[in-house]
């Protein structure tokens, strides 16, 4: 996927600026895909450039007025086009993976540290999921006016992925920490 598509996505759901859209990529998108403010920008610009989106200046009081993005009609159907293309199943590539077999030819126990590491970012992230869902999908709030029954709940659906998946990374390093503990300095 490219950053382009992330973008047309996000402005689909609600159009905004580029600040607001790096903000909703620091609370939704980003769990997902991870873009910089300088590379929504500059991906931005170069849409606007292609036809992908219209741009339209925002007065604001007190503040410099902005520039509000929106999708045009290239770019819902270069959107479309690529929903509608195959996309190969992701290789896992995991660097904690090699590092854990690579501890049978050194000292297991030193990477415990690592993994416990590894697992409170995932705890964190879990735990940042599940109040996005409490927040999000629970509730009078959780109806936003707008959006459609369809958009809605396939946000949940992607919500719920990542929910799963960082249970189940939790799940295989707690796994991986009682491998390790087997081979502490007391075995």
């Amino acid at each position: 996927m490219a950053l382009e598509h992330a973008i047309l996505v996000s402005l689909l759901e609600k159009p905004g600026s580029g600040y607001e859209l790096a903000r909703r990529f620091e609370r939704s998108i980003g769990y997902f895909w991870t873009a910089t403010h300088q590379q929504i920008y500059r991906v931005l610009k170069r849409m606007e450039n292609d036809g992908w989106v219209a741009a339209r200046d925002v007065p604001q009081q007190g503040r410099p007025d902005k520039r509000e993005y929106s999708v045009a009609d290239l770019g819902r159907a270069a959107l479309s086009s690529w929903l509608h293309e195959p996309i190969e199943p992701e290789s896992v590539r995991h660097d904690l993976a090699v590092k854990i077999r690579g501890a049978a030819f050194d000292d297991p126990a030193a990477l415990v540290t690592e993994v416990r590491r590894h697992r409170a970012a995932h705890e964190e992230r879990l735990a940042r999921y599940l109040a996005g869902e409490v927040r999000d999908f629970t509730g009078t709030d959780a109806r936003a006016a707008g959006v459609s029954e369809a958009e809605r709940e396939l946000q949940h659906a992607v919500l719920r992925g990542g929910i799963a998946y960082e249970r189940m990374m939790i799940a295989w390093l707690d796994d991986v920490l009682g491998t390790l503990a087997r081979f502490g300095p007391d075995s």
